[in-house]
């Protein structure tokens, strides 16, 4: 079994320490030889310790009195910064950092396909992009990481500097700039600069990947500290030829080593343009183009930003695309133009779009044309949802509910052979809701 940290290694950062497979903060989830730590968040991971070696856990890190094998600090929290850190000082492997308003783990997991061809990667099985996520990743990393990839999120001023100088990237990607969060932000501009902030991690002689179709180009050059090289999608990946389908796309992107075709099973030119990115971090990574697209040859979307499969119903056979996950202005968008390209009837059930505050009317009415041209029945759940709903011309009105569980009998008997239904809304607006209604037998 391999081992993760060595005791001497913990010993020389904690004071003791033991041999570890793995790092744990879900006593549910814990594998045996795993070191579990006690975080202290919405649920105090102490009232877990007892269970956490019940599972086989080799050790604890608490910073409360505990029986068992145990490594005692003053804060668990930042005992994880500490072992993210020493990660990275131990490791020789190219870092990669990504933010955006969208496209964030869709990105990453272009990333961890694309250089898996190359060498070994590490990244988050999740979207771990917070306070504990992308320490919790950083620890998680192997010695003999090639490279390593992070997702850092935000919803507040001030989030994303301090964990972007834990990861210190080679990288820094900003993959668009958009209105999502904006009732906690304040102004699109307000995001910007928060997205901005990224760059200002990188480590010398480092690259920033910027999104060339944001509005806000001066203020994010602006922030690439001196030595730092910008690569501008759409400037230094130029989109020379595109052919989307209904199952995807195939590209012609124009990099400074020449053309390259890029053919993805994931439809719509935003996954291009998040392949774009990823193409120009191999491209400042020194490797292939070529065999860069070639990896990402037949990526397609995971489930709830994208993923597709057919619903076998007794009305008979539904495509459907699961965008639960997560809405913004943007991402609806363009998860409505995939809609467009797909044969049969188009149905959309559609969930608020959260952290918008005072801007939530007009953002979920600012998508009433983008709804009409897509669709052909529509479904809302939520306050601001129901305003859109209100806005449509009568026969395109499918059902309005409070929820997404109210919702989902109404969506699934409307259903019909051949149908191509879009489900998306933001997390808390639990849009899930409806899918796992669509798949469960009955």
């Amino acid at each position: 079994m391999t081992i993760l940290w060595r005791e001497a290694e913990l010993a020389a950062l904690f004071g003791t320490g033991a041999d570890i497979t793995g790092i744990s903060i879900d006593s549910r989830t814990l594998q045996p030889g795993e070191l579990f730590i006690a975080l202290q968040d919405t649920r105090d991971g102490h009232d877990f310790v007892a269970a956490a070696f019940a599972r086989g856990a080799a050790a604890a890190l608490v910073s409360k009195p505990c029986p068992g094998h145990v490594i005692q600090v003053p804060d668990t929290l930042k005992a994880l910064e500490t072992l993210g850190a020493a990660a990275v000082q131990r490791a020789a492997a190219k870092r990669i950092a990504i933010t955006g308003s969208v496209g964030k783990t869709t990105t990453k997991e272009m990333l961890r396909r694309a250089l898996g061809a190359f060498g070994r990667v590490h990244a988050a099985e999740a979207s771990f992009n917070n306070h504990i996520g992308v320490p919790l990743t950083l620890a998680r990393m192997p010695r003999d990481t090639d490279f390593a990839i992070f997702e850092i999120g935000m919803n507040h001023p001030g989030e994303i500097a301090p964990l972007a100088a834990l990861v210190a990237p080679d990288i820094a990607i900003i993959t668009c700039i958009d209105r999502a969060h904006l009732g906690l932000m304040g102004s699109e501009e307000a995001i910007a600069r928060e997205k901005a902030s990224l760059y200002a991690s990188l480590r010398a002689g480092g690259t920033a990947v910027v999104p060339g179709d944001s509005g806000f180009q001066p203020l994010l050059r602006a922030a690439i500290p001196p030595g730092a090289h910008p690569l501008v999608t759409g400037e230094d990946a130029k989109l020379l030829e595109y052919e989307p389908s209904p199952i995807g796309s195939e590209s012609l992107i124009g990099l400074a080593s020449g053309p390259v075709r890029l053919k993805l099973d994931a439809p719509g030119a935003h996954m291009v343009r998040n392949a774009m990115a990823v193409l120009l971090a191999a491209q400042a990574l020194g490797l292939d183009p070529a065999l860069t697209a070639a990896a990402l040859d037949g990526f397609a979307p995971y489930k709830g930003r994208g993923a597709r499969h057919t619903l076998t119903l007794p009305q008979g056979q539904v495509l459907l695309f699961d965008e639960s996950y997560n809405a913004s202005r943007a991402s609806l968008r363009a998860a409505l133009a995939v809609l467009r390209l797909q044969p049969g009837r188009h149905l959309a059930a559609l969930g608020d779009m959260l952290e918008l505050g005072a801007f939530a009317d007009a953002e979920h009415l600012a998508l009433r044309d983008d709804v009409i041209a897509a669709c052909d029945m529509v479904f809302t759940s939520g306050p601001h949802m129901g305003l859109l709903f209100d806005s449509l011309p009568a026969a395109k009105q499918g059902a309005h509910a409070p929820d997404a569980a109210s919702l989902a009998p109404l969506v699934k008997a409307a259903l019909r052979d051949g149908d191509c239904l879009l489900v998306k809304g933001s997390f808390g607006s639990r849009m899930r809701d409806v899918i796992q209604a669509l798949e469960s037998p009955g």
